[in-house]
């Protein structure tokens, strides 16, 4: 019975291991060189309004650099909220209040919510992933080398979870094997057996977390380093703290508790 799970451990160790490789191989392979990003003074007015602390990003690209389309849906609600243009209820519902936005993005979520006025919020964020105002986004960060392409996704991020679920099935299989063997048999091989499956993940992880760290399903290594620390970054005069708190680490991260419980609560 030892060896049925033991080929089941190298199974997953081997297989996850091949998809880290390939999938750090093919970002690296499809992800252009950076471009040069635009000064500050040179965005338009309307996206300067959004500017972050990063130099060139507004707040839209370090959203979705940090946590792709959803988390740029929750910046654009969550934005709106705070200039009392939207209602987010701890329901988990969106409810307009003023029907004017003031940027491509902003006009989308308008959109999503419909002439009814009010929607749930996954339904926005939903919405908003497969709109061409956040494709735009998407499109231009891929341009100048800061965002994965839709091509190599999942990318390196998930690729390390899956090790890191198979270094787990490993330790669950040596357990299980323990625990399964007759009484009397000879176990004492099976630490020795179990170990190589174990060595091989938690090796091939050890070098990604060297060479790869911090992993996205979304930003090059070019774009991780365009995305400011919050600890040490300070806003921008147009852009609230939160909203940068926000777009960076999550709904998590909010200190509103009614912002944080209405992205809560629709599924965030």
């Amino acid at each position: 019975m030892w060896l049925l799970f033991f080929l089941v451990a190298c199974s997953a160790a081997v297989l996850s291991c091949a998809l880290l490789c390939r999938a750090a191989v093919a970002a690296a392979r499809a992800t252009p060189g950076p471009a040069p990003r635009p000064a500050p003074e040179t965005v338009p007015d309307a996206a300067a309004a959004r500017r972050g602390p990063g130099p060139g990003l507004t707040l839209y690209e370090m959203a979705y650099l940090s946590g792709g389309p959803h988390r740029l849906a929750d910046v654009v609600l969550v934005l709106m909220a705070q200039q009392r243009r939207l209602l987010l209820a701890d329901t988990g519902w969106a409810t307009v209040v003023d029907p004017v936005g003031k940027d491509a993005v902003e006009r989308a979520a308008l959109t999503a919510i419909g002439p009814e006025g009010q929607c749930r919020i996954p339904a926005i964020r939903d919405a908003l992933v497969g709109d061409d105002a956040v494709r735009q986004v998407a499109d231009r960060l891929v341009t100048d080398g800061l965002a994965v392409p839709a091509a190599v996704r999942p990318g390196v991020g998930s690729a390390v979870r899956l090790v890191q679920g198979a270094a787990l099935l490993v330790l669950l299989s040596a357990a299980a094997s323990y625990w399964m063997a007759p009484a009397g048999a000879d176990t004492g091989l099976l630490p020795a057996w179990f170990s190589l499956p174990l060595i091989l993940t938690l090796g091939t992880w050890a070098v990604a977390r060297f060479e790869l760290h911090p992993y996205s399903d979304w930003a090059t290594t070019a774009g991780e380093r365009q995305l400011p620390g919050v600890s040490h970054s300070p806003a921008a005069p147009a852009t609230p703290a939160s909203l940068v708190t926000l777009a960076l680490r999550g709904p998590a991260a909010l200190t509103d508790p009614a912002l944080r419980a209405a992205l809560h609560s629709s599924g965030a």
